[in-house]
């Protein structure tokens, strides 16, 4: 470390990024993290100094679980005093979920955790990945005139937008744009300039407050979609799962669900016994409005929580970590109500 440099942290924990093809078998394989600079010699140039940790068996994206989470706070707490920023570097299919965990168990949180991948290999030859990681660093190591970060908070950066994590989800497959955040403003667009969105946009970590780590999550948890045609045998099947402590319901346009009465006694039923049941719209734009039509005002009566214009991913592990700091329902009901990290409008 060279004093007088700014210093970034790269996490490497798997994904398409990390990737580079074998010349002799043409099969894609990981190489190693801590060689990045042979892979993408263009970090030389950057005046920073450029910290790298790798999992040691990089993980598939869709093999990510909350014990990964963990990890990842782990390794940034204790890595937050040497570094003024850290990239974590994902596979796509989970990142927003990774982000929003994050986002909520890294409380007080005033460097930037800016999450990016690629869609394909960085040793390809059309690879989206050495763009998306070079600017992530730029944006993780940026700073204001008093050394403070520009952006304080956990983000997903993909194809020239830098997005808040906890409201970004993955809608395409297969564009290098992978990800978009309807419901809330991109907090930066990069073109020949990083054109910061305005200061109001962006999160502000109370003055003095040290960081504070959250490790505590309960997985006790399910997401169910409603679809015409759905039977009460699965529903029932899903709401009276053993253990079950939570459930994030993905309703129809603002909040709507069937009328009929074993659905709505069902929901009830889970709701006396402790589920806490939260209300989110299939819709990618919008809220939930459970008082806006017949069909939602149920759901309020009967308990359900208004998930208000979260994300799936912000929901079900904002609903994880409540549940794993061992929260009281009415506790769980006021925090679902609450922005945290700037998940939902309010």
């Amino acid at each position: 470390m060279i004093k007088g440099k700014r210093s970034v942290l790269l996490i490497y924990t798997g994904g398409t990024i990390g990737m580079h093809q074998n010349l002799e078998t043409g099969a894609l394989e990981p190489f190693n993290f801590s060689q990045i600079t042979e892979e993408v010699p263009e970090l030389k140039r950057f005046d920073l100094n450029i910290g790298t940790y790798q999992f040691v068996h990089p993980l598939d994206s869709s093999d990510m679980q909350p014990e990964h989470w963990v990890k990842i706070a782990q390794i940034i707490e204790k890595n937050y005093d040497k570094y003024d920023g850290f990239v974590v570097l994902h596979g796509t299919d989970t990142m927003a979920y990774t982000a929003s965990a994050l986002s909520f168990m890294l409380e007080n949180l005033a460097k930037p955790v800016i999450f990016t991948g690629s869609q394909l290999p960085i040793g390809m030859l059309r690879t989206d990945g050495k763009e998306n990681l070079i600017t992530a660093i730029e944006i993780a190591a940026d700073c204001h005139e008093d050394g403070t970060a520009i952006i304080p908070e956990v983000c997903i950066f993909f194809d020239s937008q830098l997005m808040r994590g906890n409201r970004t989800f993955k809608m395409n497959a297969e564009n290098f744009n992978a990800f978009t955040s309807r419901n809330y403003p991109t907090l930066a667009h990069v073109g020949v300039h990083i054109k910061y969105a305005s200061d109001e946009h962006f999160l502000k970590p109370p003055k003095g407050a040290k960081l504070k780590t959250h490790l505590k999550l309960d997985t006790h948890v399910a997401v169910f979609s409603l679809f015409p045609g759905i039977q009460e045998s699965v529903v029932r099947h899903i709401l009276n799962a053993p253990g079950l402590k939570g459930v994030v319901l993905r309703s129809f346009g603002s909040g709507n669900a069937p009328q009929v009465q074993w659905f709505v006694e069902a929901v009830k039923e889970a709701i006396d016994k402790g589920v806490m049941i939260v209300n989110v719209t299939q819709c990618s734009t919008g809220a939930v409005e459970m008082e806006r039509y017949d069909t939602g005002i149920h759901l309020l009566q009967v308990g359900a929580i208004s998930g208000h214009d979260t994300t799936v991913e912000a929901a079900l592990t904002k609903l994880m970590l409540l549940l794993g700091e061992g929260c009281k329902p009415e506790e769980i009901r006021m925090l679902m109500h609450k922005s945290l990290a700037g998940e939902i409008t309010v």
